[in-house]
């Protein structure tokens, strides 16, 4: 089994968390992408690693019963939708399974049966946050290499996977609802015509390199324009056009990254028009959302996420809830109505911040928040001054729990701890060390993410020998 050689006949019979399909060959695992569990394929192999091989179909030469037809041009291409190609009844149920999987293997405790996963009503066109990146040199289809025509290199797009400099430019993507598509390809539209430049990743050159559209249920809309460098003729006159282009847009602001990233958490943020945030609603709570803030993607996923968190903790009214990760407190001031009061914790500033504003919208006093590395802030002399929890709620990243912070919720033994994952198999991790303590008593998959491989997972753990 080298590389360049062609296994023949190879049967998906799994898929890998990460969303490739699974064969097996001479015993080895066999990684093939954009394959789904049925499938039979002619494959190619393009990696060899110790204990499994990397390929791609070069034929199908039978089709599951699972898969249909990718409704977007650029599946294989972009980084995102990587599952469109099969039925969302089998994302479903292959979500369910890597969380039992991972939770069961990993944890290495007795745990319930996994409830049945919940489903999203929207399967497209449900996000409320894209990222697109600008490129002075573009990638080209087969197709277009093949052609004889010229082609426009500039594109405003997504990043090929594992390919930092490779932009593919997106003619509509199917996450996020209108007016996101027309906004991006205005923009291009508009910068070509102007001749201003695309950022070059390698030389570090070019003006225009990113932009950000966040969309609210309450119907505003938040752009965001990442250049390289202070040009403000140039600067005034995209960012004119995007206020006169679009009347709906009730925030824009732009943001001057001489780095050699994207990432614009440590930078000024400068309004150029309308509000400095969004507000988003979820059932009779209102959040302001600010351009640094932290937000559930999926708006109406994250208020079920958060039903069933608050249903986990079986608030009665007179609990002292400890919220972790709490971000712009969401969950926090979810809850919050129904506990004496919450303590929420997050490592960013800005987020701590908008957790205050929120409870002053929604008239919540029985909040408090505070920023710090949680590894070092939640400790005993914290617990000491706030007071020893009743209830812990944690939404960690998906690096999961520091090990100081796990092993001191188990020391703490609280009565409940729910627990939000992004990552089963972290969250499986925490959950090995929390087991010494609590018992698993209930654990729901949610899928905020249709069209990829990716599941929250809630538990909820209940003190031991209480």
């Amino acid at each position: 089994m080298k590389k360049g050689i062609t296994i023949d006949s190879l049967e998906i019979t799994g898929i890998s968390s990460e969303g490739k399909g699974v064969g097996r060959v001479d015993g080895k695992v066999v990684f093939v992408k954009e394959t789904v569990p049925g499938d039979v394929v002619n494959a190619r192999i393009v990696g060899k690693k110790k204990k499994f091989l990397e390929a791609y179909a070069e034929e199908l030469v039978k089709k599951s019963d699972e898969r249909i037809e990718p409704f977007c041009e650029h599946f294989g291409l972009c980084g995102g939708c990587k599952w469109q190609h099969m039925s969302y009844e089998a994302q479903l149920k292959y979500k369910q399974g890597h969380v039992e999987e991972n939770l069961r293997k990993l944890s290495g405790l007795d745990l319930p049966n996994v409830m049945p996963i919940l489903g999203s009503e929207k399967t497209s066109f449900y996000r409320n946050k894209l990222e697109f990146t600008f490129s002075n040199f573009r990638w080209l289809t087969k197709e277009e290499i093949q052609s004889d025509e010229e082609h426009v290199r500039t594109g405003l797009g997504f990043h090929i996977p594992k390919q930092y400099n490779k932009i593919v430019n997106i003619s509509k993507c199917h996450l996020q609802a209108d007016p996101s598509n027309e906004i991006r390809l205005k923009v291009k539209e508009f910068a070509d015509q102007h001749g201003i430049s695309f950022y070059d990743v390698k030389n570090q050159e070019g003006f225009l390199r990113n932009l950000v559209i966040r969309t609210a249920s309450t119907g505003d809309v938040m752009v965001i324009l990442q250049v390289h460098y202070r040009d403000q003729e140039m600067l005034d006159l995209v960012m004119n056009f995007i206020q006169r282009a679009f009347p709906e847009i009730t925030s824009l602001m732009y943001v001057i990254n001489e780095k050699g990233n994207d990432s614009y958490s440590d930078l000024e943020i400068e309004l150029y028009a309308g509000k400095d945030h969004i507000m988003e609603q979820m059932g009779d709570l209102k959040f302001k959302i600010g351009p640094k803030s932290f937000y559930q993607t999926n708006s109406a996923q994250a208020h079920k996420l958060y039903k069933i968190a608050a249903d986990f903790a079986d608030l009665k009214g007179d609990e002292l809830v400890y919220d972790l990760y709490t971000g712009t407190g969401t969950i926090a001031n979810f809850v919050a109505r129904s506990a004496k009061k919450v303590v929420g914790i997050e490592y960013v500033e800005d987020a701590i911040k908008d957790a205050f504003v929120n409870s002053e919208l929604n008239g919540i006093t029985n909040t408090d928040f505070y920023a710090g590395d949680m590894k070092d802030l939640l400790a005993n002399e914290f617990i000491n001054q706030h007071g020893k929890p009743d209830v812990i709620i944690t939404d960690p990243p998906r690096a999961g729990m520091h090990p100081r912070v796990t092993q001191l919720l188990a020391d703490l033994k609280v009565d409940r701890i729910v627990y939000v994952s992004c990552n089963p198999a972290t969250q499986a991790r925490d959950l090995e060390v929390l087991g010494e303590v609590y018992n698993v008593e209930k654990i729901q998959p949610v899928d905020m993410f249709p069209q990829t491989q990716h599941v929250e997972n809630v538990v909820l753990l209940k003190l031991r020998n209480k």
